[in-house]
């Protein structure tokens, strides 16, 4: 009986202790100083097409290594953000030293406490639970914003592109050699639900409306029109770029639809290109987000809103 009761203790302890261990993650990132190595950081910086218009803003910038690198090589602005001291004092001094301490800035503070609304560019080399916690907070960025991570993902939000390396470094000193994956996303606007437009095909005013299902930047749909749904074919989205193509009955003539447009807000601006065996031409495509039908929220199915 006394061990049996030892037995329990000592696991609720540990249960305890893990408990305050999640805490303190979350609270300061739970982050052990690992630099990335310069390939690797050279990479990152490609991956994510940096130009001298770019706000880089690095997670756990150590060193400051990736900042001064996106400055020096592409020049780019933007600071680092970082809980050591140590590192911070480092990464002044690298820049300083890189000649663009004009450009890049590095501040003392915890990555929950960071405002990222200015950048364009997001790095990090943090744990995957870090980048899961940061991950919502990600997704709420402006579309198009472009995040890469060194060596891991953000789970079910799939890199739209992803990179091996393999680095004679990996470890730093004498760490020895080993492979670095590199994972870039772009931030997807949020389409889901119903969307509405209307249009003149072969003389006569159409209403369209399509809804739309989306998974991060996955999404599929159909469009309704005279009565009738089709499937939407080849649907892609990129940050604020939507394209796909549907084919419709319309006045009697088989359509097919190929759009393209840039959404905003509450509303997508671009252009359909109309092909048929009697009827072809473009017209501009204005699509307004309509009221939502059934559902119980516009990103319900915007797998990063909530976790």
């Amino acid at each position: 009986m006394q061990s049996l009761l030892s037995g329990i203790l000592r696991a609720a302890t540990m249960a305890c202790i893990a408990g305050f261990a999640n805490v303190a993650l979350a609270a300061d990132s739970g982050v052990p100083y690992v630099p990335t190595p310069q390939v690797v950081v050279d990479r990152m910086l490609q991956m994510a097409r940096i130009t001298p218009q770019d706000y880089v803003i690095d997670l756990g910038s150590g060193d400051g290594r990736i900042v001064v690198t996106a400055a020096r090589q592409f020049g780019a602005r933007g600071f680092g953000v970082d809980l050591n001291p140590v590192r911070i004092k480092d990464s002044v001094e690298n820049a300083a030293r890189a000649g663009v301490s004009d450009r890049v800035s590095f501040y003392q503070r915890n990555l929950f406490d960071t405002d990222f609304s200015e950048a364009t560019v997001i790095t990090m080399y943090l744990l995957p639970r870090v980048n899961l916690d940061l991950r919502p907070k990600i997704l709420d960025l402006k579309p198009g914003t472009r995040i890469v991570s060194h060596d891991f993902s953000m789970d079910e939000w799939r890199a739209d592109e992803t990179a091996n390396l393999e680095v004679a470094d990996k470890y730093g000193g004498n760490g020895g050699p080993g492979t670095s994956t590199i994972y870039f996303w772009v931030v997807p606007a949020r389409v889901i639900g119903p969307w509405q437009w209307q249009a003149t095909v072969a003389g006569k005013p159409q209403t369209y409306e399509m809804v739309l299902e989306q998974n991060f930047q996955v999404i599929g749909g159909v469009v309704k029109i005279g009565g009738r749904t089709v499937k939407l074919q080849d649907a892609k989205l990129r940050g604020e770029q939507i394209s796909g193509n549907f084919t419709a009955d319309v006045n009697g003539i088989l359509l097919k639809h190929d759009f393209t447009g840039r959404v905003t807000g509450g509303s997508i601006e671009g252009s359909i290109k109309l092909t048929g065996t009697r009827t072809q031409g473009q017209y501009e495509w204005n699509a307004m987000r309509a009221a939502k039908t059934g559902q119980s929220g516009g990103d319900v199915r915007f797998a990063g809103a909530s976790r």
